[in-house]
């Protein structure tokens, strides 16, 4: 399972308390994954957001490879709060543990508490800043 020290370093989350993160982390469920098995399909509906526990997975975009993640690292952020498609495929290059939270759960508990939602709503904002080249405040 993702700790709370994995999840308060991701932006979406780094407004929220640590009863706000327990929240979260409750929500969450522990997944093993096979290696060589799609995480996530480029072009999907997203409805679900990742963090990586253990193990290693290749991101590619239009059959490019973009980058390598690994534990710590995250995914599907935006889907969790807008239900976008996917941006790309990640796939398994190892035997993978994923901490998931449902759209689903996640938004019944902002319904639950607006404050959440609003922060929340903050660290989405500063995420998609930091990965729009020329994005100006």
């Amino acid at each position: 399972m993702a700790s709370i020290e994995q999840l308060q370093a991701i932006e979406l989350f780094s407004q929220l308390s640590k009863r706000e993160m327990k929240a979260i982390s409750r929500l969450m469920t522990s997944v093993p994954v096979k290696a060589g098995r799609d995480i996530m399909s480029e072009g999907e509906t997203g409805r679900e957001f990742v963090v990586i526990v253990s193990g290693k997975a290749t991101v590619r975009r239009k059959n490019r490879v973009i980058a390598s993640v690994g534990p710590g690292d995250f995914l599907g952020e935006l889907a969790v709060v807008a239900g976008v498609p996917r941006t790309a495929t990640v796939t398994a290059d190892t035997d993978m543990v994923l901490s998931v939270l449902n759209r689903r759960e996640f938004s019944a508990l902002l319904d639950e508490q607006p404050r959440v939602a609003r922060k929340i709503l903050v660290g989405a904002v500063r995420r998609l800043h930091d990965l729009e080249p020329g994005v100006t405040s």
